[in-house]
Order: C-alpha cells, then sequence, then structure tokens
C-alpha cells in the first residue's frame, strides 16, 4: 500500500440482486452497479471501488451507461441476465404460492425498440435540454444516439430538438414520444396543454422539414402527412398517438405466436384489455374475437382497421371499462377461451370473475410480474392449473419482464392428458 494511504476501508462482500438489478450484501445494503461475488472497498470513494471483480461482469455498450437511467444492467454477462430476470418471475410466483414451471428467458429485442419518449427542458439563456432522465435524478442527459433504437427511429433525437425549439416560447417541460410507424415517425407531445394558432403552424412546418407522418399534441393531431400505419398480422392500423404500443415488434409477434398456440382449436374469444389489436387481428384468420378495451380511441382504430384485411372481419371491437365493469360468468359463456393483457396494475377484478367462469382455457399476458402473479393466484384458486409460464425480454437492460402463461381448467387439463374419456 503507497505510504499514507489510509488502510481502515470496510470491505463490502455483494451476495445477490435485487429486483432492479443492484447488489446487495448479506445485510441487505445495497449497492448499484455491483455484481454477485465481488468485494468492494465501502462506498465513500468515487464510483465502485472493486477489490474482487466478477466473472460475469460485461463492459456496457453504451457511452450514456452510468448516466442515463434509461438502463440497469449493461454490466451484466448474459448468462447472468437471462438468470436474473427469469428469476423475477420465479419469485414473483413463489411470493403467492402459485407453482409453475417458468421457462428460459426468451430474447424479444429484436431490431430495437420502436418507440421513445424524450423529455425536453428550456433553460434560461441555454439551449433547450432533449434526452433522457439522468439515473436517480430528475435532469436530463442530452443523448445523440441510443443502441438500443430500431432503424426506424433514424432521426427521432433530430425531430425531437426541432419540435423542442417550436414551443420554447412555453417555457413548460415537454414529453415528446415518438413512435416508428409504416408511415414514417409517429410523434406525440404532452405537457404543453392545448397549442393554438402559430406554436401548431411551427410543428406543421417541422414535420415538413423532417418528414414526419404525424404530429400530435396530447393525443390530438396536428397535422398528417401520411397514415401512421401499425401491422398486427394482415390489418393495418392507426394507432391514436400516444396509444399503446408493444415497446419492439419482436416481442409483439412472439407473444403473439405463443398467444396463438395456445388458443388451438378454440373457436371464439375475448380478447381483453386489447389495446388497437395486437392480438386480435391476428388470431382472425382463425377464430372469432371479441375485443375489448376501455381506450374508445383505439376500439374507433380497430373498427376502422376492420375493412384493411379480409379476415379482420371477424373481430368485433367494442368500448368497456373491465377494471369496473369486468366480464361476468354468464357472459364468458359464449367463449371456448380468454386472452387478456392488461396494464401494469394487471386484471385482478377480471380474474376473479374468469375463475368463477367454465371458460377451459385462457392466456394471460403481462408486462409485471407481480400484478400477474396475483392474478394467477386468482384463477388457480378458482380451478385453472398453470401450464406454462414464458418470460420475454423485451425492454433489454431494464428490470421489466413480459410474461405469457396458458391456464387450463383442471378438468379439460386432464381430459387432454387422457385420463378422462
Amino acid at each position: 500500500m503507497p505510504p499514507g494511504m489510509d488502510d481502515t476501508f470496510e470491505r463490502l462482500r455483494i451476495e445477490t440482486l435485487n429486483a432492479r438489478g443492484e447488489g446487495m450484501t448479506a445485510d441487505g445494503r445495497v449497492v448499484a452497479g455491483a455484481l454477485p461475488g465481488e468485494v468492494l472497498r465501502s462506498p465513500g470513494r468515487v464510483g465502485l471501488d472493486l477489490e474482487t471483480t466478477s466473472p460475469q461482469r460485461a463492459a456496457p455498450i453504451c457511452k450514456y451507461y452510468g448516466v442515463c437511467g434509461g438502463c440497469a444492467t449493461q454490466h451484466f454477462s448474459p448468462d447472468l441476465y437471462a438468470s436474473w430476470k427469469r428469476g423475477l418471475v420465479v419469485a414473483a410466483l413463489e411470493k403467492v404460492g402459485v407453482a409453475a414451471q417458468v421457462g428460459a428467458l426468451v430474447d424479444a429485442h429484436g431490431e430495437g425498440r420502436r418507440r421513445a419518449t424524450f423529455h425536453a427542458r428550456f433553460l434560461p439563456n441555454k439551449r433547450d435540454e432533449v434526452g433522457f432522465m439522468r439515473a436517480r435524478s430528475h435532469e436530463i442527459v442530452e443523448i445523440d444516439a441510443c443502441p438500443l433504437f430500431s432503424p426506424g427511429l433514424s432521426g427521432a433525437i433530430a425531430a425531437a430538438r426541432a419540435l423542442t425549439g417550436d414551443l420554447r416560447g412555453l417555457e413548460k417541460p415537454l414529453d415528446i414520444q415518438v413512435t416508428a410507424t409504416l408511415g414514417g415517425l409517429d410523434v406525440d407531445i404532452r405537457g404543453t396543454g392545448a397549442l393554438e394558432g402559430a406554436e401548431l403552424r411551427k410543428l406543421a412546418h417541422t414535420a415538413q422539414v423532417h418528414d414526419l407522418a404525424r404530429v400530435a399534441n396530447h393525443g390530438r393531431s396536428v397535422i398528417e402527412r401520411r397514415p401512421p400505419e401499425i401491422a398486427f398480422g394482415d390489418a393495418r392500423v392507426i394507432a391514436p398517438a400516444g396509444g399503446f404500443l408493444q415497446a419492439t415488434v419482436a416481442a409483439e409477434e412472439a407473444m403473439a405466436a405463443l398467444a396463438l398456440a395456445a388458443l388451438k382449436g378454440s373457436k371464439k374469444i375475448a380478447d381483453l384489455f386489447c389495446g388497437a389489436g395486437a392480438f386480435a387481428f391476428r388470431l382472425a384468420p382463425r377464430h372469432d374475437v371479441l375485443a375489448l378495451d376501455s381506450d374508445a380511441a383505439a376500439i374507433s382504430a380497430m373498427t376502422r382497421a376492420r375493412a384493411t384485411a379480409p379476415e379482420a372481419q371477424r373481430v368485433t371491437a367494442e368500448t368497456r371499462d373491465l377494471f369496473h365493469r369486468p366480464l361476468r360468468p354468464e357472459e364468458l359463456e359464449a367463449f371456448d377461451a380468454v386472452l387478456f393483457d392488461p396494464p401494469r396494475a394487471g386484471a385482478l377484478a377480471q380474474a376473479k370473475e374468469l375463475a368463477r367462469s367454465k371458460v377451459p382455457v385462457a392466456v394471460a399476458v403481462s408486462c409485471n410480474a407481480e400484478s400477474f402473479s396475483r392474478d394467477a393466484r386468482a384463477l388457480v384458486d378458482g380451478g385453472y392449473n398453470l401450464e406454462s409460464v414464458t418470460p420475454l425480454d423485451q425492454f433489454r437492460f431494464s428490470p421489466h419482464v413480459e410474461i405469457v402463461a396458458l391456464f387450463r381448467r383442471k378438468r379439460e387439463s386432464k381430459r387432454r392428458r387422457g385420463v378422462l374419456s
């Protein structure tokens, strides 16, 4: 040790990872960026002072990593990452006492994310800040590229900066959501309130300059130069500006493929929390589908899209708030199977009604392991077997995990195994 260096530092050994991907000691202390098996000199020094480095440590792929708050786990090796993310689903199910075989993590990143939300702030006497939130802060990190973007988002950052400049006089923080569509970039600007007059004209001009398909303000179209279409199977949907959409095409296709396989043989399906039809239109070539969602704009988009493909006519879309008015058992009798894909809060009210029904097959799609496990508990208590659970990695380098699970009524499960005639 060099002369004068303090040798009284405390050593910390990292034993495990928490649900956010942070290292944890045996006594529960959290060290962001540390991995199991690593020994650190106690924080208080600059950065991680590693005495022992894990062989599972990887080099980050992005120059903004550790500053930008968008990624949490670029320092994980692929094996550690897959094991940890699958483990989030395993732990959530164990917590509620539901036994299940959880499959290996499916890589669903594909070409990358087709949607990003940029944050913009106006600083007095300084250039506008446009980028992502800084890690563990409300400050903004300005970025010039993101390795997780799909090629379709090329030009998104430049467009976000230009649109921010159009609104500088408002001095309000902005959220600018940009989506890659078949028609080009689709932008929805929020945080401004309703715009009018000069601001709208500026935005329309910038849409021309940056060749944007559509620019909207809080979901209201400012200019639509080309239809910002999304392909759901053979159907083409112009989704509402800022409406729900899976972050990657690969994840949407992988989840739909799992659902289609699980629902094979069913004739009439209820697609609950259907959004703009990502599952319904893919199911339509082989099934009759009733699609329900509380988002009236999404249902309207689905209704218009029924004319874009012959099989899409087999989809009937209706507005219904399933949180407050879940389908009751007598309504569910009309269906051979149910697919439900709720927001992060889950679908407990609907799961309880489904548990009281006689529907033989249910497919759950979820973006939250905790709420999924709670809903799964309700279905298992109502007489369903949880036959398979597949975790999918759509949001690479983050703690977010997607889930597709197959539930089958116990009598139906026995029949399929030949126990009942």
